[in-house]
Order: C-alpha cells, then structure tokens, then sequence
C-alpha cells in the first residue's frame, strides 16, 4: 500500500461516513421519536423539528465519545496506519451494509453494537494476520486488543438493558400511583413540581454531567458548571415549575405536551452525542491516523501511538454530520418503518398483535403471574385496593376514531423519554457507548409493563416481540464481528482488486435491499385488508368489512385451488409455500375479525339483530380459516412425511368436490364484492349436492379400506380432506345469508 492509496482510502472513508449516517440515522430515528408519535404530542412536522434541533445541539457534546473509536477497541501503538486503513475501511463497509439490511426490514437493531463488534472482529482479523507474519514475536491476540476496555464496553450495553427496564418500570409505577390514567386533576394540583423535577433531570444529566464532551465550551466554563451544578439545578427546578404553573393555571396548557416535546429534544440530543461515533467516529480515526503517519519520517511503517492521545474534535466538522442526520430524518423512508415494532409492542390497548407465541415466552409469563401472586398474597388488602384503584385505566375520553387516539398517554410518553435521556446521557458523560436503542426500547418495555399493556391478552405476544428483538441485537454482534473479519481478510490479502470485489458487492447488496423495501411499501399500499382506522360511518364500516371478506375468501380459493393441485402432483415446495401462507390468512382474519369489534361498538343497544349478525360473521371466519390451514398442513405434513400418495379414483373424486367447493366460494366472493344481493338457493343447492356428492365417495372409501386399498394415513388425509370442504361450504352459504339481510337493513336506513 503506497501513500497515494493512503489518501484515496481516506477519501472514501469520509464518503462512507456520510453514507452511514444516512443508513444509522434511518435505524436509530426510532429511539427519540417512537415516545412523541406514539403519543400524539404534537403534529409530526413539530416533532420533526424539535428532534432535528435536539440533533444539532448534539453533535456538539459527542467530542469524548470520538475516543472510543480510536483506542477503544484496540491497541493503536500496535498497528501502522496502512493497517488501521484496513480495519477502517472493513468496518464502513460491514457498517453500511448491515445496518441497510436490518432498515430495509424495518427492524430497529443498535449501531452501538454493530460498530464495536465491527471494530472487534476487523482488529482480531488484522492481529492474527500480523502474529502468523511475525512467527517469532512475543506478541498475542490480546496484546493488540483494547479487551479491558472492550469488555467495559460490552458489559455497559447489556448492563444499559436491565437498568433500562427496571429505571422504565418503577419510574411509571411511581408516576402512575401520583397521577394515574385520569391525571387530568391532578396536574392541575401538583403537575408543575413534577414538570420541574423532569426538567431538572433533564438539565442534570445533559448540561453538567455532559459538558465534558462539548467541542465549544472551554474547560473554564465547564469546571464553574460542575462546581455550580447544584445552585443550577435549584434555579432551574424553581423557575420550571414557576413556567409551568402559569402555564396550567392561566392557559390552561397540558404541560405534558411541552415536556414531551423537550425530552425527544432532549433524547434526540443525548443519541447525537453517544451515537454520532458510531457514524463519523471510525472515518475521523483514519483521517487523524493519516495525518499523524504523514507528520512522521516513515509514513507508511510508523506505528500509531498519536492516537492513544486526546484529540480535538472540530465543532464544523460535528455540525455538517449534525445537518446530514437532519436531512435523514426528513426524507428518509426507511427511518418511518423503523417505528413500527416499539409502538405496538407497547400500546395500551389490545389489538392485532405483531409477532406469535414461543414456548419462551408463555413460561416467562407463568412465571411472572406465580411470582405476582405470591406477593400479591402476603400484601395487606388495603394496599392492593389502592394500587389497583390508581393503575385502573381511564374511560373513553369520547375519541372514537382509533386514528386518533394515541397507543399511549401523554405521561407514559413523558417518563420514556425522561429516563431514557437520563441513562443515555449519564453513560455519554463516563464514556460508554452504550446502546440507544437498547435504553430507549427497553425503558418503553418497562414503563408499558409498568401500565400493565401487557396484560392477559397480549402478554405472550410481547413478551415474544421483545424476545424476538433482544435476540436480533445479539445476532447483530455476531453478524458484525464474522463479517467484519472476513471484509478484513479480503482488503488484507487481495488489496486493491479486494476493494473492488467488496465495492461491487456492497453496490448489489444496497440496491437489491432497496427494491425489496420498495416492494414492500408498495405492497403495504396496495394492501386489501387493513385495519379500519376511521370507523365513524357505521355503513360504509360495514361495507369495507364485506370487501375485505371479498379478498380473503378469493385468497383461500386461490390457495386451496394450489394445494388441491399440488397434493394431486406430491409437489412438496409448492405445499411448503402454502403451508407458510397459513399465519397470512390468520393474520387477516384477526384483523377483520379487530375491525368488527370497532363495527359493533357503533351500535346501540336496540340493533340486536345486526349486532348477531356480525358475531356469526366471526364465529363463520373463524371456522372457514381453521378449516384452510387444516386442509393445508394435512396435505403439507403427507407429503412431507413421504406417504404413499392418493390412489387414482381418490384423486378424481377430490378434483370433483374440488370444482363444486371451489364455484361455492367464488358464487359468495363475488357477491360480497359487488355488494349485491343473490339469491341463497344457489349456494344452498351446491352445498347440498357437495354434501351428497361427499356422502357418496365417503362410501366408496369405506371400500377401500375394507379392500386394503387405501392405507391408514391416506385415509385419514381423504376423510379429513373431504369433510372440511363440506364445512367450509356451509360456512359459506351461513356467510352468504348474514350478507343478504345486512344489505338490506343497510338499504332500509338508508
């Protein structure tokens, strides 16, 4: 590696850098956003500008955490600055391909962890590299890694994430039992103090303790701040307070809003200050190395002990970083389908849940319930009166429109982005770059476990989403540190043509992650059932409900139609891919299943019928997708199991019920799509001749079966086959009926 190559590397660095501050803006939006949206505390412009003012404030305390990726991880003493290049170069790369993929998935992950393990696994690579070149010398692995510091490192994150939940959880549970759900009163009564104990929080963890990260303040200013920092935070809790009762008193202003909006300023400033390293850190350290090697007589040999040195960080420099993650914020895609996971494992109300069940999570719930009712036995019962009459949820405060209404109140929203700003700003001052993702998803976690979100309906399914997201942080460690090390390798050992290969690659894997989140909104768009968000209209509620049964009775004929068709050929891919399919149709049906619930609570007491009518719709769904998924895992499972497959006369006798079965469904599809009224006796005929038609090859598989024809299993499979179909086609015809007489009450109030 020659010294031009040097300067060309580090001019790709810094364009690296600003590519991942595009990718680990879009990913870490999340951690300061999630509390303000979820909540509704002002429109999203608003809180678009506060998080892009908190960003810009800062990028000027992060100067410290820039350390951290000099001669946090490694031993720079050790290596030449080709060397560092190398696993510079390697980290960018392995960077901004991961964090990418993990946005192109809407899945948040922390980019605390992806850079440090990045930084591990590229150092390791270059290590083992030298000792094997250098058989004689002394040296070790752990000689040339930083493993105090980075174990400090690593054991800060996952420390971040039981502090988190717990600082969430009992920080709620104290903030409930003063204002509970209805606080309305209360804040009237003693809101100010707790406003100004939240603003001197605030001011505590962010000003004083990281001042001594700032890039403009001189150590004069810093030194009378913390010698000051008591008389300040008096000043300021007395002030606060005084503002925010003249706010409650005088104009009438709910000041929680106004403290929500100050902690996503706060939080959005405490993730630019810790997390801006994770983005410019790594093309900053390649520059300072650049600058040292060149400042020596041996450029390209000189070992890399200036970095060990503090270096100074340009206020410029932090601020263009600070306008490019505001860009990002703005316009980036990617950044708005990144939210989705922590709002809704954390919103207060019921719903269609996200993620399924495990085995993990159902005994981590009995355990807790256990655990909760053994201390619930030896509390006095007066006290459990009064917990559970302060953490009773609130009534209907009259929004019907689920649009409207926020996943979360306005107090939940305050003390995530309180505590999470704390502990965040806290580990900035001592220098450890934790997660933000970790701190904010984990003290949401706990201040919706706190609210009891979590409660006999939903627990299962949360505790497994947060599973599912814990578990994607640890795979990102391990995916940063294995392909960090293999990048290294590559650059190390095939040099230029190296950085070509893994150029190209990067190029294909980018674009190829775009058109795939391309293709996903663009499914989302087009998506033909959907939760009914403004369910207002009691009649045209009732007539998305009907499009939506449109769309997934034509789904399961078309589905049905290929395993039918699959079973007949034992084509095994195309039942696995159905076979997968069957949580989709599930999904669907809880989801129109939600809708109707929305429906019925527009109805008034008097409209028994109609009321009936859409709890049979259900009852009639439920039992048309439980049929589905059994016809398709039974013949799944067949195959799959590699059992003789249907004799001759089995398969033209299911290909008959197949074409009656199938003309049932699409007589009642199409009626609910053109809203018509048809006449029932149609599908009463079909169904009648399929139940016939069934009666009869029923018999003549009790032939075979006397005749050893048709063996156990396969006879299972027809009879199972057979019998679902009739069911279905009933449920069809009952689905059909419930139509006809709500069209026509429909028409009648109209």
């Amino acid at each position: 590696m020659n010294l031009q190559l040097c300067y060309i590397i580090v001019g790709m660095l810094l364009i690296f850098a600003v590519v991942d501050l595009v990718v680990g803006v879009s990913n870490d939006a999340v951690n300061f956003l999630n509390s303000s949206i979820g909540s509704k505390a002002a429109p999203f412009s608003i809180i678009m500008v506060v998080a892009s003012l908190g960003i810009f404030a800062g990028v000027t305390f992060s100067g410290g955490m820039m350390e951290v990726a000099r001669k946090g991880i490694f031993h720079p003493s050790f290596f030449t600055m080709p060397d560092l290049l190398t696993i510079f170069l390697a980290v960018m790369i392995t960077d901004i391909l991961l964090l990418d993929l993990f946005n192109t998935h809407g899945l948040p992950t922390s980019t605390t962890v992806s850079i440090v393990f990045e930084l591990l696994g590229a150092a390791v690579a270059l290590s083992v590299i030298k000792i094997n070149a250098s058989p004689d010398s002394n040296m070790a692995l752990w000689d040339y890694i930083n493993t105090a510091k980075a174990i400090t490192i690593v054991g800060g994150i996952l420390l971040s994430i039981i502090v988190a939940f717990i600082s969430g959880a009992v920080a709620q549970f104290i903030s409930r039992m003063i204002f509970t759900f209805d606080y309305a009163r209360r804040l009237k009564r003693y809101g100010a103090l707790w406003g100004g104990v939240a603003m001197t929080a605030i001011t505590f963890f962010i000003l004083v303790k990281g001042a001594k990260g700032t890039t403009f303040m001189s150590a004069e200013t810093v030194n009378w701040i913390n010698n000051n920092s008591l008389t300040i935070m008096v000043g300021l809790f007395i002030a606060s307070a005084i503002i925010f009762q003249i706010l409650i008193s005088f104009f009438k202003v709910n000041i929680l809003k106004p403290i929500v909006l100050i902690g996503t300023f706060a939080l959005a400033m405490a993730f630019a200050a810790n997390d801006l390293v994770n983005f410019i850190g790594v093309p900053l350290a390649g520059l300072n190395a650049l600058q040292s090697a060149i400042a020596s007589s041996n450029p390209l040999h000189v070992t890399m002990e200036a970095l060990n040195h503090k270096v100074h960080s340009q206020t410029y420099i932090m601020l263009l970083a600070g306008l490019v993650m505001v860009i990002t914020l703005c316009v980036s895609k990617k950044a708005r389908s990144v939210t989705e996971t922590e709002i809704r494992l954390g919103q207060q109300d019921e719903g269609t849940e996200k993620f399924e069940s495990i085995w993990l999570s159902r005994r981590i719930v009995s355990l807790f319930d256990s655990l909760l009712e053994t201390v619930s036995s030896a509390a006095p019962e007066a006290l459990k009166q009064i917990i559970a009459r302060r953490l009773s949820p609130a009534g209907e405060s009259g929004v019907v429109s689920t649009a409207e209404k926020p996943c979360f109140d306005l107090l939940r929203a305050s003390v995530n982005l309180m505590v999470a700003s704390a502990v965040v700003s806290f580990a900035t001052s001592m220098k450890l770059p934790l997660s933000t993702t970790y701190v904010t998803f984990m003290v949401a976690m706990g201040t919706s476990f706190s609210d009891q979100a979590w409660g006999r309906e939903s627990a299962v399914y949360r505790v497994t989403g947060v599973l599912t997201v814990i578990g994607g942080w640890f795979m990102t460690a391990f995916i940063a540190f294995i392909v960090a090390f293999i990048f290294a390798n590559i650059l190390s050992y095939l040099k230029i043509p190296g950085f070509f290969i893994l150029s190209v690659f990067a190029v294909y894997m980018i674009r190829k992650n775009h058109r795939t989140h391309t293709q996903h909104e663009k499914n989302k768009k087009d998506r033909k059932i959907y939760n009914l968000h403004n369910v207002k209209d009691f009649h045209e509620s009732v007539s998305q409900t009907f499009d939506h049964l449109a769309f997934l009775l034509m789904e399961i004929r078309k589905s049905l139609d290929i395993v039918f068709d699959a079973l007949f050929d034992e084509d095994l891919d195309r039942l696995r891919q159905e076979r997968m399919q069957t949580r989709h149709f599930q999904k669907s049906t809880n989801i129109i299943i939600a809708n109707i619930f929305k429906v019925l609570r527009l109805l008034s007491k008097e409209d028994d019928k109609v009321s009936y009518n859409y709890y049979q719709i259900i009852r009639r769904l439920q039992k048309l997708t439980d049929g589905h998924r059994d016809i398709v895992i039974r013949a799944a499972m067949h195959v799959g199991n590699h059992h003789k497959g249907l004799l001759n006369e089995q398969i033209l006798e299911l290909k008959e019920i197949k074409k009656i079965f199938l003309n049932n469904f699409l007589l009642v599809e199409t009626s609910f799509r053109n809203k018509k009224i048809v006449d029932c006796q149609d599908a009463v005929e079909q169904f009648f001749y399929l139940r016939e038609l069934v009666d009869d090859y029923n018999a003549n598989q009790i032939e075979r079966i006397r005749n050893d024809s048709s063996k156990t299993r396969l006879s299972i499979l027809f009879y199972a086959i057979s019998g679902n179909c009739v069911m279905m086609a009933k449920q069809n015809v009952k689905l059909l009926d419930i139509f006809n007489e709500s069209f026509r009450l429909n028409q009648k109030c109209n």
